[in-house]
């Protein structure tokens, strides 16, 4: 996947367009939805990164909806509220929601809000605390001391570098595209420098592979 998955969920169409084409012009995926029980039903069917989920819907309203997305998921919920469902947003905040903005809205307020929200989600490998000492093969990493041993040697990392490999390391397995890397470490889209994390990368190898052509660590 080349970039996270947002669901948006509001009975009015017109906010649910506007917002979509907001997130598809900053390079997230987008699944629409009109009210909870459409929202839980698209829960089964793609993988959620964030929704942003308005409070007032017929047939189920958002806190109701997040209470039972609660059961099963963990990601990042953020409220669309008027002002006038103070309330209902502090009940909301309780009931498992993140994060709340209110309409209406500023647009970068509102990309603002998503993005440092994923990169809390993304950054604890999607809401599960990690430990702080890692371990892959020969490659160690104490994100106490911040320092990288490689067979007990240490091994010199930019800042950057250091970023992606205990982003990797968190994940072992997981597929990452430069996009998604840039994302979670950078907090932005590439916006031009689409180039960076794949060099990062190649750093990495250099540094922590034997035959950087035939990588045992990084894939």
């Amino acid at each position: 996947m080349d970039s996270e998955t947002i669901l948006v969920v509001d009975d009015n169409q017109e906010i649910v367009y506007s917002i979509s084409e907001l997130l598809k012009y900053e390079g997230y995926q987008v699944v629409k939805a009109y009210d909870g029980m459409e929202a839980l039903k698209a829960l089964e069917t793609n993988q959620i990164d964030l929704i942003l989920l308005d409070v007032m819907m017929p047939r189920m309203d958002g806190i109701t909806m997040t209470a039972k997305l609660r059961e099963k998921h963990d990601f990042p919920v953020i409220f669309l509220s008027a002002k006038s469902e103070e309330v209902d947003k502090i009940l909301g905040l309780n009931m498992g929601a993140d994060d709340y903005i209110t309409k209406p809205f500023n647009p970068l307020e509102l990309m603002a809000r998503v993005k440092s929200q994923l990169r809390r989600y993304l950054q604890l490998g999607g809401g599960t605390v990690r430990p702080t000492a890692l371990r892959l093969g020969g490659v160690a990493l104490d994100d106490r001391t911040k320092e990288v041993t490689l067979d007990g040697e240490p091994v010199s990392l930019t800042p950057r570098e250091y970023e992606i490999l205990r982003l990797l390391m968190q994940n072992p397995g997981t597929v990452f595209s430069p996009r998604r890397i840039y994302r979670t470490v950078w907090g932005r889209g590439p916006f031009g420098g689409e180039n960076a994390g794949p060099a990062h990368i190649r750093h990495l190898r250099e540094n922590l592979e034997i035959n950087p052509s035939d990588p045992r660590y990084i894939k």
